[in-house]
């Protein structure tokens, strides 16, 4: 699956990341690991330059970012980035390029467990924002760079959770390598 997504979408930015987490977050990422799955697609799925942003029902106020999902056993990458971009958004999406390989190490006193991140760039084909999954995704709205870096970011760090800082530090590294795209394609 990885080396195909490669040769389609391009080979990735690698980082790896450490996360002090709470029990309760230790019990989500647990409950995370239907079929034994240790990962998930995170989807910045642009429509000109705004971006598709989700929000859970047990986030703060004002707190948002970029949709995700895991794949099924046994389902194709881009079978599953649609399926999930869909139940989160509403969105039709195509995948256009393989941007950054999270691998990330949560954990809770002595007990840690590994989890890995494909962060994609897509974009919209077709659909209106609005999340179909309404028991997982609270809601859903466009938003920019510019605010996942200013105010949405603030909310998040300010919560004061493991999992949120790691959405943090997952999408402040996928705007880094967005940014050099965008000057490599300038130039």
């Amino acid at each position: 699956m990885i080396a195909s997504a490669e040769a389609k979408y391009g080979a990735p930015r690698e980082i790896s990341l450490q996360f002090e987490i709470s029990e309760s977050e230790l019990a989500l990422v647990r409950g995370s690991r239907k079929h034994e799955r240790s990962h998930d697609i995170t989807l910045f799925i642009f429509d000109d330059q705004r971006i598709a942003l989700i929000r859970k029902p047990t986030f703060p106020p004002g707190a948002y970012r970029a949709p995700s999902g895991g794949l099924e056993p046994g389902e194709p990458l881009e079978r599953g980035a649609r399926r999930e971009a869909r139940e989160e958004t509403g969105l039709e999406i195509k995948l256009e390029r393989y941007l950054l390989r999270v691998r990330a190490n949560f954990t809770f006193g002595l007990e840690t467990e590994p989890w890995t991140t494909h962060v994609f760039k897509a974009r919209v084909v077709s659909g209106s924002l609005a999340p179909v999954d309404v028991s997982e995704i609270e809601a859903a709205k466009w938003g920019t760079i510019a605010e996942l870096q200013g105010p949405i970011r603030d909310v998040l760090v300010c919560s004061g959770t493991g999992l949120l800082a790691y959405r943090v530090a997952l999408t402040d590294a996928t705007v880094e390598v967005l940014s050099e795209l965008e000057e490599k394609n300038a130039d």
